[in-house]
C-alpha cells in the first residue's frame, strides 16, 4: 500500500517517483542517487551538485516515526548506505556527481536517525 506523504519539498530536484527512486539535479539533469521506496521514514537532504546548482530534499510521511538520534554510522553494502542495526538500504548518493551534501534519514524499521556529510 502506498504511504502518504506529509512533507515533500524539493529545490532544484527532481524524482524519478512520488518519495523515491531516482533522483535528480534539475540544472544539469544528472542522476545524484537513489532513494529507497519503503525503508525511510524521514529524509532531509542538502546538497550543492557539481554543476553548481544547491539543492535540497525533504520528505516525510503521514504516519512517520519521531526519530532518535543515534552515533551508529551507515553501512555501504554494495554502493548503498544501510542502516547499520539491520542492513536494510535506504539511500544511494552518487558522491562523485556532488561537490558537498549534508544528509539525514531516519530508518523506517528501527527510528534511527542517521546523518552523514561530505
Amino acid at each position: 500500500m502506498p504511504r502518504v506523504l506529509k512533507n515533500k519539498e524539493l529545490v532544484n530536484t527532481r524524482l524519478a517517483t512520488n518519495y523515491g527512486g531516482w533522483t535528480y539535479c534539475d540544472k544539469c539533469n544528472e542522476n545524484i542517487g537513489y532513494i529507497c521506496y519503503s525503508t525511510y521514514d524521514k529524509l532531509v537532504l542538502k546538497y550543492k551538485c557539481n554543476c553548481g546548482s544547491e539543492g535540497s530534499i525533504l520528505l516525510d510521511f503521514e504516519d512517520s516515526k519521531t526519530g532518535k538520534e543515534c552515533s551508529d554510522e551507515l553501512i555501504t553494502i554494495k554502493n548503498r548506505l544501510c542502516c547499520a542495526k539491520d542492513n536494510e538500504p535506504l539511500i544511494t548518493i552518487l558522491d562523485k556527481k556532488l561537490e558537498n551534501y549534508n544528509l539525514e534519514i531516519t530508518c523506517k524499521a528501527c527510528n534511527n536517525i542517521y546523518k552523514k556529510s561530505k
